[in-house]
């Protein structure tokens, strides 16, 4: 029988989706006041990889990755997710979403994504929210499944996730 322990704690990311640098100024200010200092931010990347967001926010949209300085308990992740859900509420005008917000973390071997729907992949949480492993560690870098967005396959986000993993891993040599 083996013996449970508390996990180690992650490496918050989060990932935005957004029209404006504006946008991603303004959600950001929600994060700073509820996860702390930011210690990574990605340039700003084209999201050009499927047309799934086009009805709702139109198009030229752009995305970004943050993570944050203090690591959280991944158990913490469902109730993250609500809050960054209740964000996008906040940000939203004429009862329509302009940024979307899709929190997850980096730990030593795979990104999580929290998400509302469920799939034959993703594992319940609670409050209404999923996990889905999106890329895992394997030979020095992220890989993607063969569920993977295609935008989370590309290799601009995966040098990203390394990066930030990277960060993680030193932080966690240090102590």
């Amino acid at each position: 029988m083996g013996k449970t322990k508390k996990p180690r704690a992650v490496k918050l990311i989060i990932g935005m989706l957004a029209k404006s640098q504006k946008l991603f100024d303004k959600a950001e200010e929600f994060f700073i006041k509820d996860f702390g200092a930011i210690d990574y931010k990605s340039p700003v990347i084209s999201f050009n990889h499927t047309g799934y967001y086009k009805k709702e926010f139109g198009g030229a949209l752009k995305r970004i990755f943050i993570s944050f300085k203090k690591p959280v308990s991944p158990e913490k992740i469902a109730k993250i997710k609500l809050l960054t859900n209740s964000i996008e509420e906040k940000l939203s005008a004429d009862k329509k979403r302009r940024v979307n917000i899709d929190p997850g973390y980096v730990s030593d071997s795979k990104l999580i994504l929290a998400t509302t729907k469920d799939y034959f992949h993703r594992i319940y949480l609670n409050h209404g929210i999923y996990a889905e492993v999106t890329l895992m560690w394997r030979k020095g870098g992220f890989k993607p499944f063969e569920w993977t967005f295609p935008d989370y396959r590309s290799k601009e986000y995966i040098d990203v996730f390394n990066a930030i993993r990277n960060a993680y891993m030193a932080e966690a040599r240090k102590g």
